[in-house]
């Protein structure tokens, strides 16, 4: 039987339609993936991500264990901020994409995706030592994402102000006497929070946003609005494949090395990788579906790894990953749409970015 979060209850009886995803019962969506993606984009969205895995480490050892294990460097992280990470394998191919919080000298917070959380314990687990403990946190906290340009101003209205909080930093304080957690990240392109809280409150929370004007969002929405915004998700920009050099995450990469995979990884960046991950907009609104074929002069060159026809452009987009020599922005490539040749232009990632 599928696990499900401490929101499900609620979001069952607000007609969610429930789908199966890396084994949780999820909302897929609840009014329709067309307007809960307007609404993020316009207005104020509130998406439950209780399926995701939570895991704090704890102890003197703990920095030296995430920046071998997390390609990203954290040591100059202060208290209170958040960087995004890849776990990889020692090919230098990808485990996971995660979110690393430092909460102190020698406690931090790990978010991993809901697919890969029993794989990263597992990989993890034997590998900590004396001086790190592990704590898998996924059942006891939720987490809950406001995302939207109303969102701020919704989340202050609710007492959860998120003003002074940087993009990629957190803040902890109380709600209605319970220990939250704001964090400013999200997953969508727009501003917002996601919120760490206790379980047994996400509800109380989760209803006091609704009322307030957030629109309830499935996970069908939640993959149009990354999409638009270029961030890769695992099982399709990022897979045991793929190298964060290849998938353009550089940014996210401890030039000092140290981390495992390095070897593979540090090479790519001096030599430059085989292939690039490129964005395509279809002349058509042919949508280009995970797994078409992408093709150069009738040859196939890659495959697409997410498409949809964009909401917010009205345009069919999609990404995939291409020979270098290839990846060149304003250059025309093809993508077999069921037999079709569709003619797409390689342009910029993102596809969108909000207003500032």
């Amino acid at each position: 039987m599928p696990n499900r979060t401490s929101l499900y209850t609620v979001q069952a009886a607000l007609g969610g339609k429930m789908i199966d995803f890396s084994g949780w019962d999820m909302p897929v969506q609840f009014s329709g993936i067309l307007p809960e993606h307007r609404a993020v984009r316009t207005a104020a969205g509130a998406f439950d991500l209780g399926h995701m895995g939570r895991l704090r480490l704890i102890g003197p050892d703990a920095l030296t264990f995430l920046e071998r294990h997390v390609c990203r460097k954290l040591s100059d992280m202060r208290a209170g901020q958040v960087r995004y990470g890849l776990a990889l394998a020692a090919d230098g191919t990808v485990e996971d994409d995660v979110l690393v919080s430092r909460e102190g000298d020698a406690q931090f917070h790990v978010v991993v995706n809901a697919g890969n959380r029993e794989k990263i314990i597992a990989l993890w687990k034997p590998k900590l030592g004396t001086g790190v403990v592990m704590q898998d946190i996924s059942v006891e906290q939720a987490m809950v994402a406001i995302q939207g340009p109303k969102a701020p101003a919704l989340l202050a209205g609710l007492g959860l102000d998120t003003t002074g909080i940087a993009n990629y930093a957190f803040r902890d304080t109380s709600w209605h006497g319970t220990d939250v957690r704001l964090s400013r990240t999200g997953y969508t392109g727009e501003d917002g929070a996601e919120i760490f809280i206790a379980a047994e409150s996400a509800e109380e929370l989760w209803n006091a946003a609704l009322a307030a004007g957030a629109l309830a969002c499935g996970l069908g929405c939640r993959d149009t609005l990354r999409l638009e915004a270029a961030m890769p998700l695992y099982g399709h920009e990022l897979d045991r494949a793929t190298t964060p050099v290849e998938a353009g995450l550089t940014f996210a990469i401890n030039k000092s090395g140290g981390f495992i995979g390095a070897d593979v990884v540090m090479k790519q960046l001096k030599d430059g990788p085989p292939r690039k991950l490129i964005g395509l907009r279809m002349r058509e609104r042919r949508v280009p579906r995970q797994g078409y074929a992408v093709l150069n002069n009738g040859a196939p060159v890659g495959a697409i790894t997410s498409g949809t026809l964009s909401p917010t452009l009205d345009q069919a987009i999609g990404m995939a990953y291409v020979p270098a020599a290839l990846a060149v922005n304003g250059n025309t490539l093809t993508v077999d749409v069921r037999g079709q040749q569709v003619p797409a232009e390689i342009v910029p990632l993102p596809f969108y970015k909000r207003p500032r």
